[in-house]
Order: C-alpha cells, then structure tokens, then sequence
C-alpha cells in the first residue's frame, strides 16, 4: 500500500483529506506542523511515495520543507489557501509537482494525486488487497505469501479492478483497458474472467446491473 504524507495544521481539512485518501486505499500520516519536528518525521517516512504539503504551517513554511522532500525524492503537490502568483512559482519552481489552491473537489485532487504518482514512477509497482500482494513489475500475484496460478488477463484484469477499488467500472471500460480497442468479443467475456478472479481470490467483486464491477474495500 502507498503512503501519503498530509502535512496540515488544520485539523478539520487534515482529517478530511485524509479520509478520502483511506478510502482510496491510500496509507496515511498525517503531519500538523512544520520546521524540525516536521523534518523529523519525514525522515522516519522517507519510503512515502507523496507528500501534500500547506504553505502555511506552525514552526516554518511548507517552503521550508521542500527542499528535503525533495532531496528524499518524495513527490510533492502543495495544498493551501495560499494561491497568489509568487507563491505557485516559488513552490513549482523549487521542485513541487503541482500546487492546488483551496478550497478544491476531493475528485480533481484524488486525479492529481494519480497523475504525480504514475509520473514519478511510484504507482503500481505493488497493489494490495487485504492478504494479497500484486507485483506489477513481475507480474505476480500472492495470497497470505503463496503464488497464485493467474492468466495475463486475469492478471490485468484483477491489477485494474484493485487498483480502483470501490470504484463503478464499466464492461466497455474494462474492455477498453484491459483487452484493447480492438477486441471484437462481446462484453460477456469480462463476466466470465471476473468469475474466474472471484474463485481464485476470494475478492468481493461486486456485479453492477446494466453497468459492470466494482471491487468493495
């Protein structure tokens, strides 16, 4: 499971925000200052995979913290009220990934959360799902520690269902991405492997009528 580090003075929006982000099956820690104590625990959680970061912060600056983040090679995407014209060029600038303005949709933030990881190369290199543990990289699939015997597209099949998880997809969406544009069967096919995925894993892959699958947490 990735990490996120929130670094948020305020309690309610940190709260917030790192619920969305549970939902979404991120690891969380939150942070609620800045300057040494802050600097302390990004060491202890330098294997996160990205930081959202306020500008304004107890004991210092986010500004102030990027230059380590950076230096740990933690992506980062301000998240603050701070929005004037100097503030997003000194944070992008000096090494940020993207720099949102509050107040913001859960939704746009959850997308370039998405966009930063899959550009700095930290997404799906290992998805979990309560015991199981799906190598992207190898391609493989463990259940409590044990392989487990998968087809390439059941493989796909099941990397794109649990790495959106509680998550309404489509049949034609699943299609699309998992067999390609050019697959010519009919959408009975998907029915037919999330069958499959359901016996050897155990998952609760829940059919939407009219619509397709979702993978509940």
């Amino acid at each position: 499971m990735q990490s996120i580090l929130v670094i948020e003075d305020e309690l309610a929006i940190s709260k917030m925000i790192c619920m969305h982000l549970e939902i979404s099956g991120y690891h969380v820690i939150p942070i609620y200052c800045g300057g040494s104590n802050a600097e302390a625990i990004i060491q202890d959680n330098r294997n996160c995979s990205l930081t959202l970061l306020d500008v304004m912060l107890p004991e210092g600056t986010g500004f102030d913290l990027l230059p380590l983040l950076t230096q740990l090679n933690i992506p980062v995407i301000f998240l603050t009220a701070k929005g004037d014209i100097e503030s997003k060029v000194r944070g992008l600038t000096n090494g940020a990934e993207d720099y949102i303005v509050t107040p913001f949709e859960i939704l746009e933030l959850l997308v370039r959360i998405d966009k930063v990881l899959s550009r700095s190369g930290s997404k799906y290199r290992t998805l979990n799902k309560g015991n199981l543990e799906i190598n992207i990289e190898e391609r493989i699939v463990k259940s409590a520690g044990n392989l487990l015997s998968l087809t390439p597209l059941e493989f796909d099949l099941l990397s794109k269902l649990v790495a959106n998880k509680n998550m309404a997809l489509s049949r034609e969406k699943l299609l699309d991405e998992v067999w390609g544009i050019s697959y010519e069967g009919g959408t009975r096919t998907v029915d037919v492997h999330i069958a499959q995925i359901r016996k050897k894993t155990g998952l609760n892959i829940v059919a939407l009528p009219k619509i397709g699958y979702r993978l509940e947490d």
